[in-house]
């Protein structure tokens, strides 16, 4: 699966898909549940390459609902998810007419 999403990424020039060393599978399995994946790639220019690339997924059907991350620490957590309130917060104050031309 992970081979094919970076096939779906990457252009048609491109090999990155043969750059995968490992992939985890992380969390605990439950009975059709959904677990995320950590993909270790052997060089940094195809990680580049791919965060570059990742918004291709966004109108890509049969892949609309995979997010591609990098790989954060826990103190990189704590960080992304204060930010992430703060900016909820700020969105619920907005009027409906800064919403819609947002």
């Amino acid at each position: 699966m992970a081979k094919t999403v970076i096939k779906r990424v990457q252009d048609s020039t491109q090999e990155f898909d043969q750059e995968v060393e490992e992939v985890i599978r992380l969390g605990r399995y439950t009975e059709g549940g959904k677990r995320p994946m950590k993909v270790k790639m052997r060089s940094q220019v195809a990680i580049q390459e791919i965060m570059a690339r990742k918004g291709k997924l966004a109108n890509d059907v049969d892949h609309k609902k995979i997010w591609i991350k990098r790989d954060m620490n826990i103190e990189e957590r704590k960080k992304e998810k204060v930010l992430r309130s703060e900016a909820k917060e700020k969105n619920e104050e907005r009027t409906e007419m800064e919403k819609k031309n947002f």
